[in-house]
Parts: structure tokens; C-alpha cells; sequence
């Protein structure tokens, strides 16, 4: 297997730590780190995040990842977390995160592991 970059070691290893029914944005997980942005997040996520809970690791407006929606929504149907549903003028009927009440600081639940 194909050895990962350090940087996507890093952020594969955030999502992993986020409990179920918790999410972070992009965003956090690179302020969580302090390297990177948004998009460098994205792209590790969208290039090696299979193997992790890639649904815990989403866009700040809480929209469900294009094209995945029904199998994110699944999980966070499993998994408890907060969903707010579409409103009826909404172009699709799919949910939206909760992000108030979803939103994981990396804090919680985290045990004493310092940031990796």
C-alpha cells in the first residue's frame, strides 16, 4: 500500500477521533492541526478519507456532501446526530446538519490526548 502523506495522516487521524453523532467542519479540522485550510482538508478527505468516518467531517453550512447525501444521512440517522430537516422551499428534501448541537471542538469526549 502506498504510504500516505503526513499532512493526510494527520487529518485522517482527527476525523477518527470525532465521536458518533459529532461532526467538524473542513475548517476546524485545519485549525485543529494549524496547517492548512478548508480545501487542503477537502482534498485529503476526498482523496484517501474512505477508510475513516468521512460523514463526521463536513461544510460549515452543514449541507450533506454532494452526491453522498443518502449514505451520510444514513449514518447520521444511525449515529443520533442533530439534523435539521429541509425546508419546504428547499430545492431537495434532504436534512441538513444541526451544526449548533453537532458540532464537535475537539474537546469532549476526547479524553487527555493532546492534539496530534
Amino acid at each position: 500500500m502506498e504510504e500516505l502523506p503526513e499532512y493526510a495522516e494527520r487529518v485522517l487521524e482527527v476525523a477518527e477521533l470525532i465521536p458518533p453523532g459529532r461532526v467538524m467542519t473542513y475548517g476546524d479540522i485545519a485549525e485543529w492541526l494549524e496547517e492548512g485550510g478548508p480545501r487542503q482538508v477537502g482534498r485529503v478527505m476526498a482523496l484517501y478519507g474512505g477508510g475513516v468516518p468521512w460523514w463526521r467531517v463536513v461544510r460549515s453550512d452543514g449541507a450533506l456532501l454532494p452526491g453522498h447525501e443518502l449514505s451520510a444521512l444514513a449514518h447520521y440517522r444511525s449515529e443520533g446526530t442533530p439534523l435539521r430537516e429541509a425546508a419546504r422551499s428547499a430545492d431537495s428534501h434532504v436534512p441538513r446538519l444541526d451544526m449548533k448541537r453537532a458540532r464537535w471542538d475537539g474537546d469532549e469526549g476526547a479524553g487527555d490526548s493532546a492534539h496530534i
